[in-house]
């Protein structure tokens, strides 16, 4: 048989580790919906992020809304934040290989896992009217690792995105009652995955039978990152004494990602797959979305205070992916995810018990950008509900610490995908996730 006439009898699965690529990138159960991250702020998890671009004595403004840099006196502010997520979720179903057999393997275990997010700031004025800050953290990412032979293991093993912005912010005061501000930030997004890929489908016509479905299995990775760049607006509104209403907008950020495809193949068979297959560059033009939040705040007296927060992220711009190898045997692939629009509300609040001691409380509602027509084990991705608590010390006028907790209330993420290899994988994600966040900061 001619190299020409065997191509089109594998050349399907081609799309496997592009479509893996592609499901990775878009994302799993991060702590808000899709793959972003909120988690940039202690202060604002213990109230499950309400009035996160209003609320007074947070550095995290710089990224949050660089028009409140001016609110946080004429003192310097360093501030550091520690998240850690503990996410879990797991797979009931199965799934059937391409010839109907039942897929074997077991239901993966948890394919969550327990990270650490870290953020800091830091915040000078420069006179009465400008003021200016820097920042780290990390606004995109989750990871996700399956055991190798489960029954999704052709869909998904290890699947990992980290996107870190490095921030500058400055405001300008315009009067009491104005303020606007804006933010640079440089945006280093890496990916990295791996995944099982089904030989024996792949061959199992060329070879008339003599290898077939689940027969032999071989592994596929990719591994590779990119620096893009973005901008963010913010403006702050004080109609009165007791209200502060803020805005924010974070720009999209336009990614290739570049690497290497790295691939594992039995070695009986590697000479069948004429050239495909082999360890190649490749790449994936990839934005990250924009977003925007408006915030309110408001003081009741001087022990009790609230907020909520309407966040809006712009996931439809995420349509499709598609990555080019250099190979010339592998052909490029578009992988469709028609990802939706989505909002996240929030409701949440400060008690200061005393001039030391402050308590929160949050209550926040966050919709996902998947749904059952695109969704994949790679996104098991469900609405969730935020319930937040925290507490806040001063222990001096220079130096406080806070501490907050959030559970994730997650909706089951159904599964019925049909893999590059024609697998199908029939089932839903049972997921929950909680987050423990605490802070510093240092005022001089």
């Amino acid at each position: 048989m001619s190299a020409t006439s065997r191509r089109p009898r594998f050349a399907f699965a081609l799309a496997a580790l592009p479509l893996a690529l592609a499901a990775a990138l878009a994302g799993q159960e991060a702590q808000a919906a899709g793959f972003q991250l909120k988690e940039n702020s202690v202060q604002g998890l213990g109230r499950a992020y309400a009035g996160s671009a209003a609320a007074p004595d947070d550095c995290s403004v710089v990224v949050n809304n660089p028009a409140a840099l001016g609110e946080l006196g004429d003192r310097s502010c360093l501030q550091a934040d520690l998240n850690i997520i503990n996410f879990k979720t797991e797979f009931k179903g199965g799934g059937t290989d391409f010839l109907g057999r039942p897929l074997t393997g077991s239901d993966g275990g948890d394919g969550g896992l327990t990270k650490p997010v870290p953020a800091a700031y830091y915040t000078r004025a420069v006179n009465d009217q400008w003021a200016i800050g820097f920042g780290l953290g990390a606004p995109f990412g989750f990871q996700t690792e399956f055991k190798d032979a489960w029954v999704g293991r052709y869909e998904a093993l290890l699947s990992k995105v980290e996107a870190i912005d490095l921030t500058f912010a400055s405001s300008f005061r315009i009067n009491d009652q104005f303020s606007i501000g804006a933010n640079l930030f440089a945006q280093h997004t890496s990916a990295e995955l791996t995944q099982a890929i089904d030989f024996g489908t792949i061959l199992a016509g060329p070879t008339n039978g003599a290898i077939l479905p689940q027969e032999a299995d071989g592994f596929g990775g990719l591994e590779g990152d990119d620096w893009g760049f973005g901008f963010g607006l913010g403006l702050l509104w004080k109609p009165t004494d007791a209200d502060r209403i803020g805005i924010n907008y974070h720009s999209e950020v336009k990614h290739t990602i570049e690497g290497d495809g790295k691939f594992l193949v039995p070695s009986n068979i590697l000479p069948l797959l004429d050239g495909a297959f082999v360890d190649t560059p490749g790449q994936a033009d990839f934005d990250t979305p924009w977003y925007m939040t408006a915030s309110w705040w408001h003081d009741v007296n001087e022990r009790f205070s609230f907020g909520v927060d309407v966040s809006y992220t712009n996931w439809s711009s995420f349509e499709q992916l598609v990555v080019d190898y250099d190979n010339p045997v592998q052909p490029d692939s578009i992988a469709e995810f028609q990802w939706k629009n989505t909002w996240f509300y929030s409701l949440g609040g400060d008690y200061r018990v005393d001039d030391r001691w402050t308590l929160r409380a949050g209550l926040a509602y966050d919709e996902t950008p998947t749904h059952d027509a695109t969704r994949t084990p790679r996104v098991p991705d469900g609405n969730r509900t935020w319930l937040a608590l925290g507490i806040g010390y001063k222990y001096s006028d220079q130096m406080r610490f806070d501490a907050g907790y959030v559970h994730l209330l997650v909706d089951d993420g159904h599964i019925d995908h049909t893999s590059a290899t024609f697998s199908q994988l029939e089932g839903h994600f049972e997921s929950s996730g909680n987050v423990l966040g605490i802070s510093g900061q240092y005022r001089f």
